[in-house]
């Protein structure tokens, strides 16, 4: 029975590579299961709804990721899950701001099968892999790029650090949800989703505003924030 074997999650837009790194977990390791995900939405009712899986493999690039960062709710909602990143991204900047999330490591796609299947098994022996190319000296910093400044502009509210990112469209249908007085059940119920999901978005929406409770959530929801759709009935 796969309750009692390995259980892991791959959450990536492209099918054949979860079909390939799920290859690598069945033979290389023994996983007796694993499970597919194409979006954050995704792999997050997974996570909620498959309390067996003991590893969470994410790209950063897949609908509803937006940012590393988004990981720190999934962490703190399942601790007991070995999260990690597989990126085609090598920027320095997602592999720190992953990390400051809290995953156990850092694979870029470009490692070929040998390394990537050292790095995983490196993760589930319980140490933290990072790419080498991490070690190395950045190059001395220049005047920030025009696309750099667009991004921090869209993304940081005023006296917010330079983690914060954007609320997913998920995040946002559940934050204005919150702020309606809907309880979880009743957002779930709304937007068709477990509530275990529901309690993962909410567990961001509150890292986002830096609250930790419904009410000062729900207060700070109502009030204008970078990147937030208005509802579509707004000033009719």
């Amino acid at each position: 029975m796969s309750a009692l074997g390995r259980v892991g999650l791959i959450a990536d837009d492209d099918p054949y590579f979860r079909m390939a790194v799920g290859a690598i977990l069945n033979r290389q390791f023994g996983f007796t299961e694993v499970l597919e995900a194409a979006s954050l939405d995704e792999a997050v009712e997974c996570l909620a709804t498959n309390p067996n899986i003991s590893t969470a493999l994410f790209d950063l690039s897949m609908p509803g990721m937006r940012a590393p960062t988004n990981l720190r709710a999934v962490r703190e909602c399942f601790p007991k899950t070995r999260i990690a990143v597989i990126s085609a991204s090598s920027a320095r900047r997602d592999i720190l701001l992953a990390l400051e999330a809290g995953v156990h490591g850092y694979m870029p796609k470009s490692l070929s099968i040998t390394d990537l299947t050292a790095a995983l098994r490196m993760v589930f022996d319980g140490g933290i892999y990072v790419p080498a190319s991490l070690a190395e000296i950045p190059p001395t910093p220049s005047e920030p790029t025009e696309q750099y400044i667009e991004e921090r502009i869209a993304v940081a509210p005023p006296g917010a650090s330079e983690t914060v990112n954007p609320l997913t469209p998920r995040q946002q249908e559940v934050l204005d949800l919150l702020v309606q007085g809907k309880t979880n059940k009743e957002i779930a119920l709304a937007l068709q989703l477990g509530e275990g999901t529901v309690k993962i978005h909410m567990a961001a929406i509150f890292r986002y505003f830096g609250v930790n409770s419904r009410a000062a959530a729900a207060v700070a929801g109502a009030r204008p924030y970078p990147n937030r759709k208005l509802p579509l009935m707004q000033g009719v």
